[in-house]
This record gives structure tokens, sequence and C-alpha cells, in this order.
């Protein structure tokens, strides 16, 4: 029987913290957390090289920091060890599921992970190896989804895949509008220009400078990131591209 070979041979993942928690107000649900290892190694399994950006806020936000008296400058360092928490966290499911993995951060903690090279992160790619990556961009006031994006494109990753928990990208929240209207495909400046709440601006305005194509879609449905892999239309595109 003649196989088909996927349409991506590399991809970057960016899940967010919260994806973690569950039905959880804070921290992370195991069960939730052994669903997407198994999901991601699924997809390893069909010989597909997978990077990971994950977020932090299940544990702690930046952007809240004033409630807490702290700048913010310091609260997005918290942030930055929050995400490399949740990366050591799903790194240690995927070991636990069969998977070889490593994780990289931006901040050295070199007894803890990898400090973040981009020469060997191909090669642990290359190796069959799926790479974390924590601590974001390693700077203050830059959000995962722009790491994610600037991280896609310095592996040479052929689609951002941004998992969300709805079915991709709404002319507004379809958890508070029941009427919100889902979009299939996108260009990069009809999200810019609609201000659409697909990934931050300037995620966005990277991904569009190096033409990296984004795939929103709801990472809730099992099964979805296999068939985003597979090349199935699922949730939203966002292209270069016209309609």
């Amino acid at each position: 029987m003649h196989r088909t070979s996927p349409p991506f041979k590399r991809v970057m993942l960016k899940l967010s913290g919260e994806a973690l928690m569950g039905d959880h107000a804070y921290g992370i649900d195991p069960s939730v957390l052994r669903a997407v290892g198994e999901e991601i190694v699924s997809v390893h399994a069909k010989g597909i090289q997978i990077a990971i950006v994950i977020g932090g806020g299940n544990i702690f936000r930046g952007l809240e920091s004033s409630a807490y008296g702290v700048g913010r400058v310091r609260a997005d360092h918290m942030g930055m060890l929050a995400t490399i928490i949740n990366a050591l966290a799903l790194g240690e499911i995927l070991v636990r599921l069969g998977a070889e993995t490593r994780v990289m951060t931006a901040i050295d903690m070199i007894k803890i992970a990898e400090p973040y090279v981009r020469g060997r992160a191909i090669s642990h790619l290359s190796k069959d190896r799926i790479v974390l990556f924590g601590a974001g961009t390693g700077n203050p006031y830059f959000t995962t989804d722009t790491a994610a994006a600037l991280r896609a494109m310095e592996i040479d990753a052929d689609i951002l895949l941004k998992a969300t928990k709805v079915d991709g990208v709404f002319d507004s929240d379809p958890e508070k509008n029941p009427g919100a209207q889902s979009f299939a495909r996108l260009t990069y400046r009809e999200v810019l220009e609609k201000n659409l709440k697909v990934m931050d601006l300037t995620a966005v305005s990277l991904a569009m400078d190096q033409n990296l194509p984004i795939r929103v879609f709801n990472l809730k449905k099992k099964g979805n990131i296999l068939r985003v892999v597979a090349g199935e239309e699922v949730g939203t595109l966002v292209t270069g591209e016209e309609q």
C-alpha cells in the first residue's frame, strides 16, 4: 500500500501554560499533561521533528505583576522561570512515554537544562529528539508567542502550530460571543490590520517577514495535532497568500 509522507518535516508547537491546567485554576493537571504528551509522541512517531515552546501563565503571568507589587522586568523573569517548570514537566512525561527529549533554556541554568544554542537545537532535532525551549527569548517584554516565532525561524521549522482552547481564529471571543465567526484562512496583514487575537503582533510580524505559516487549532480535541501535521484543514491557517 502506498504511504504518503507528512507535508512537514520539522514543526514548532506553541503551547500555553494555561493548556496544562485542565479545569483547575492554577498549576498542572497530571491527566492533561499526560494527554498532551501522548498527542506529541503520536506525532513524533510519524517521523516528524518537533520543537516546543510553552508558556508559564498557569504559574505566573508577568503582565499581572502589579497586583503583586513586582516591577515588570522582574515579573517577566519570574514568568520565564515558570515556563521552565512547564518545560521540565512536559519533557519528563515525554521521556516516560518513550521519547528522547532535551530541555533548552534562554537563561543559563546548566545544572537543570541545556543553554539554548541554535546549532545544538538543530542537532538534537536531527537526532530524533523532541526539543523543549524554556524561558522565552530570555528578555523581558517579549511573550512566549514571540519566542515561538523566533525559535521556529532559527531552527528552520516548516510551520508554527499555535495550540489554543478554541477552533482557530474568530472575529471575536467565541467563549463570550456564541455568534462569533471563524476564519479558515487569513493573511498576516489581515491579522495585523484587524488586530485578531492569533498571537501577539510582534510574533505575527516576525512570521510575516520570513513567510512562516501559522496554523491555529484547538488542542482540546484529541488527535488534532496529528491531523494538522498530516495536512488536514484544521482550525485557521495564516500565511502571506490571499484567500
